[in-house]
């Protein structure tokens, strides 16, 4: 799976899927994806993260608390 950085336009490859999907977690595994050579991976922050269509990531991968407004109902 492939993510684009919002700061820099370069995309990066998740290397640590079940990270990315907890919302308890801030930062994911994952490495750019640019040249022969494959780069280390390294963490990226999942809020810097955005689709390469340039959609946000869903907010229940973010917020731990996204359901929190039905449940009070």
């Amino acid at each position: 799976m492939f993510l684009k950085d919002s700061s820099n336009g370069h995309l990066v490859e998740v290397l640590d899927t079940a990270a990315l999907f907890d919302p308890s977690e801030t930062h994911f595994e994952g490495r750019y994806n640019w040249g022969e050579d494959l780069p280390d991976p390294e963490p990226f922050a999942k809020a810097a993260m955005i689709f390469p269509s340039g959609e946000a990531l869903p907010r229940c991968w973010l917020d731990t608390h996204y359901r929190d407004d039905e449940l009070r109902r």
